[in-house]
């Protein structure tokens, strides 16, 4: 899955930008989620402009942006939850060895 999302990418930013549109394309939204303990929905993921793939989660009126990284998927697990987890190894493998 590294090497699909990271398929004709440069640099860091652009195998970031090949992640985000995996997750993008395959992670079946709304979903629900934990962060810190606290259930949330996970409504829609963006890239921020430090190239951090960022989560925004809702629970009622709150509203929380985090990095996806975070996130701690709820049985049943949403379709393409397997892209998170993928990006979640490449961003914890020392470079140079993904």
């Amino acid at each position: 899955m590294v090497a699909e999302a990271t398929a004709d990418c440069y640099n860091e930013s652009e195998k970031t930008t090949g992640f985000y549109t995996m997750i993008d394309e395959h992670l079946d939204l709304p979903c629900e989620v934990v962060i810190g303990g606290a259930p949330m929905t996970l409504e829609r993921i963006k890239v921020t402009e430090d190239d951090t793939i960022e989560a925004v989660c809702a629970s009622g009126r709150h509203r929380q942006n985090t990095s996806v990284l975070e996130l701690k998927f709820v049985a049943p697990l949403p379709a393409g939850y397997e892209w998170v987890e993928a990006y979640r190894l490449w961003k914890n493998t020392p470079a140079g060895q993904a």
